[in-house]
């Protein structure tokens, strides 16, 4: 690497949590019914050595951890493996690569579902722009109620922001047992090397709101046309030199088909 070359702060983050992985260091969680916070603490972990001030949010706060000297914030999930994968919940706050002026990485680790003791091995490593999820700038909002329901009309109705939200490991193929960084291909990422190049495509229609007919349990879109239905966002994914040199590529999956069903979705992981 030439001399005085700058390495941001989300490729340095990245080496660290691939080191960790490297050099066998352990998920710890307090017990078995420690099912949050074990693989966020790892990460946190990781932090420490770059010798940055970091500000970790509280409970229901986002993102997880905010980088003082940086412009810079890094939201961490953890997927049990094998199980829940191809989703994660997002409450409150919908994903974006954005946020009260700060770029916004999503950290996604996987570990083993039923491991045999309180330590396990981080089986692979995804670090990925909020771009990634999703490219809307949405500010966020508080959550509303309404106050009235039921027979005797003092029950509450809560409308929380709650999102379901597809994960690298379904967005993409060569993720698997890898550690892997995903930035928007404008970005560069001096001392890793490039695996793939990776489109995610805008659909035609915006949900941008809903109602619900109580008595009759239907829930109705309501849908604008995409101003920028089509755009084409690119993404380079980038790995350590003498990592595996497997190729990650997008998955063509059907995206875009505003439908209505039963939710079905767990919350094996946070």
């Amino acid at each position: 690497m030439p001399s005085g070359t700058t390495i941001s702060i989300q490729v340095r983050v990245f080496t660290q949590c691939v080191k960790a992985i490297s050099d066998g260091v352990m998920i710890r969680r307090v017990s078995s019914s420690d099912k949050e916070f074990h693989f966020q603490n790892w990460f946190r972990d990781r932090l420490e050595p770059l010798g940055e001030n970091i500000e970790a949010g509280g409970r229901n706060s986002y993102p997880d951890f905010r980088m003082v000297a940086h412009t810079v914030g890094f939201e961490v999930k953890g997927l049990a493996y094998p199980g829940r994968e191809a989703s994660f919940d997002s409450n409150s706050q919908l994903p974006s690569g954005l946020h009260n002026g700060r770029t916004i990485y999503y950290v996604f680790g996987r570990y083993p579902k039923q491991p045999d003791g309180n330590t396990y091995p981080v089986l692979d490593l995804v670090i990925c722009h909020g771009d990634f999820l999703n490219a809307d700038r949405e500010p966020h909002r508080r959550s509303k109620s309404v106050r009235g329901f039921g027979s005797y009309g003092d029950i509450l109705i809560r409308a929380r922001r709650m999102y379901v939200v597809p994960t690298p490991f379904h967005l993409a193929d060569g993720l698997a047992h890898r550690q892997t960084l995903i930035l928007p291909s404008e970005m560069t990422a001096n001392g890793l090397v490039k695996v793939g190049e990776l489109s995610r495509r805008e659909c035609e229609q915006l949900v941008i709101g809903y109602s619900y007919d109580r008595p009759n349990d239907d829930l109705s879109p309501k849908l604008i046309r995409n101003p920028t239905s089509g755009k084409e966002h690119l993404f380079t994914a980038w790995r350590t030199n003498g990592a595996p040199m497997d190729q990650v590529t997008i998955k063509n999956i059907e995206t875009g088909e505003v439908e209505v069903a039963d939710d079905d979705s767990d919350d094996d992981n946070n």
